[in-house]
C-alpha cells in the first residue's frame, strides 16, 4: 500500500505545475492545506475561494544603512472557477488573485540591498495581482493561459525553494533588477499569454509573451505608477520568455528519485540604458557628459535550473531531501547584474512525528556588471575614495518551518 501511495504522489507532483499557486506558500490555491475556516458554498458548482495570510517580523540589529525592526504582512485573496462545472465550457478555468499589503520593508527602508529579504515586501496598498482564463486540451498536456499573469510561478522556478522567504529565491534577483518594473512578479503582474505543452513524459516546453513594462515608463517607483494593479498595459515593447524542462522519474510508477533540468531565456524588445557611457561615448561621471545614457536595442538573459531529490522517505514521495541550483547571465553593458547564481537544499518531514515540517539552507550571489562597477570607479576617481563602488552581493539563509496544524505554519530564520 505504501508503494502505491508513493506512485500517486509522483503523479500529483507533475500535474501540480498546471495549477495556480499561492505566491507565498507555493501550494495550489485549488487543492491546498487549509484551516477549514473559510466556507466554500459554491465549490460543488466549480467556484472556490482561498485566503492566505502571511505576517513577518524582521530586523537588522547591525549593518545596513540604519538599524530597525519592522512588521509587514500580506493577505492573498484567490478565486478559482471551473467553467466546465459552472457553465459547461470543457477545459476552461478562471483564476483571480488580489493582494492586501501592509507594513514597511526592511530592504527598502533600512538595508538598501539588491536581494530583498522578503518576497512580500511592497508598498502598502490593495491591488489586483493576477486575473486570467486558461484552456486545456489533450488530458491537460496542452494549456493556454491569457490575461494578467505572473511569470515567477512558472519560469526559472526551483521545487525546493518554497520554504525560503528571501525574494530572490523565488523570482531571481537578476530578473527583478534588470527587467523594467521588476518583470511580471510580485507585486506586479503583466498582461500576457502563456502556452505550455507536455511534449512527452520527460519533456515540457513553455513559452510566454508579456507587456514589457507592467507599470509603464517613468523614473519613480513602479509600484506607484501601478498602485492598484489596474494599468492593463498592452502597448509597451514585449517581454518574451521560453523554457524547456527535462524531467526524470516524474510519472506514476517511476521507482527512482525525481529530478528536473530547466533551460530558458528571456528577451525584451525595448531599449535599455548603458550602465556607463552617454550618447557620445563619455563616462556618465565625466563633467562633460550630456547625462543622457547611450541606448541599446533589446536585452536578454539566459538561465538554467537543476533540482533533484536525493533521498525519499519510504512510501511518501513528498518527504525527503532535495537539492537545487540556478544560474543566469545577462550582458553587462546594459544590465546592473550580469551573473547570478543560487543553490541549496530542503529537508521535508524527515521525522515521522513531524511529517510536514521543513528545513532549508540556501546561498545566492549577484555580481554587479563590470560596466556599472567601472562607472562607480569613474565617480570615485573624481570625488575621492569615499565614493562607494558596487561589486557584488551575497546571501546565506537558513529556515525552519514548523507546521502547527494543517494550514498554519511558523517559520524562523537568521
Amino acid at each position: 500500500m505504501s508503494a502505491l501511495q508513493g506512485a500517486f504522489a509522483q503523479e500529483d507532483k507533475k500535474t501540480d505545475d498546471l495549477k495556480p499557486s499561492d505566491p507565498d506558500t507555493g501550494e495550489s490555491t485549488v487543492q491546498e492545506s487549509t484551516l477549514g475556516l473559510l466556507p466554500n458554498p459554491f465549490e460543488k458548482n466549480g467556484i472556490k475561494f482561498a485566503v492566505t495570510y502571511i505576517g513577518e517580523v524582521l530586523g537588522n540589529p547591525s549593518g545596513g544603512a540604519k538599524q530597525s525592526a519592522i512588521y509587514e504582512d500580506r493577505i492573498n485573496f484567490a478565486m478559482d472557477v471551473d467553467l466546465q462545472k459552472m457553465v459547461g465550457l470543457n477545459g476552461f478555468t478562471f483564476h483571480a488573485k488580489v493582494f492586501r499589503i501592509d507594513g514597511g520593508g526592511l530592504s527598502r527602508g533600512s538595508l538598501l540591498n539588491f536581494l530583498d529579504v522578503s518576497g512580500i515586501e511592497a508598498l502598502p496598498t490593495t491591488r489586483l495581482y493576477e486575473m486570467w482564463f486558461e484552456k486545456k486540451w489533450n488530458d491537460d498536456k496542452l494549456a493556454l493561459r491569457a490575461g494578467q499573469l505572473a511569470a515567477d510561478s512558472e519560469f526559472a522556478t526551483a521545487k525546493y525553494t518554497d520554504v525560503f522567504t528571501n525574494a530572490s529565491l523565488g523570482w531571481p534577483g537578476i530578473f527583478a533588477l534588470n527587467m523594467p518594473s521588476g518583470g511580471p512578479s510580485p507585486p506586479l503582474a503583466a498582461v500576457g499569454a502563456r502556452l505550455r505543452a507536455d511534449v512527452t513524459d520527460n519533456l515540457t516546453l513553455i513559452g510566454a509573451v508579456f507587456d514589457g513594462n507592467a507599470a509603464g515608463p517613468g523614473s519613480d517607483d513602479p509600484q506607484l505608477r501601478d498602485r492598484y494593479g489596474l494599468n492593463f498595459r498592452v502597448n509597451d515593447p514585449p517581454l518574451l520568455l521560453t523554457e524547456a524542462q527535462f524531467q526524470w522519474n516524474a510519472k506514476k510508477g517511476d521507482p527512482g528519485l525525481d529530478g528536473k533540468l530547466k533551460l530558458g531565456d528571456w528577451r525584451h524588445l525595448g531599449s535599455f540604458d548603458s550602465e556607463r557611457f552617454d550618447t557620445s561615448g563619455i563616462s556618465l561621471a565625466d563633467p562633460a557628459t550630456s547625462a543622457t545614457p547611450a541606448r541599446f536595442g533589446r536585452d536578454y538573459g539566459i538561465y538554467g535550473v537543476f533540482e533533484q531529490k536525493i533521498f525519499r522517505v519510504r512510501g511518501d514521495d513528498d518527504r525527503g531531501i532535495g537539492v537545487f541550483a540556478r544560474a543566469s547571465y545577462s550582458p553587462p553593458d546594459r544590465n546592473l547584474i550580469d551573473v547570478y547564481a543560487d543553490g541549496g537544499f530542503e529537508f521535508v518531514g524527515l521525522a515521522d512525528t513531524r511529517p510536514h515540517d521543513k528545513f532549508g539552507v540556501a546561498v545566492a550571489y549577484a555580481h554587479v556588471s563590470q560596466w556599472a562597477t567601472a562607472l562607480d570607479r569613474d565617480f570615485q576617481s573624481r570625488y575621492g575614495p569615499n565614493w562607494p563602488v558596487r561589486t557584488s552581493e551575497g546571501l546565506l539563509t537558513a529556515v525552519y518551518q514548523y507546521e502547527v496544524r494543517a494550514g498554519l505554519t511558523l517559520q524562523r530564520f537568521p
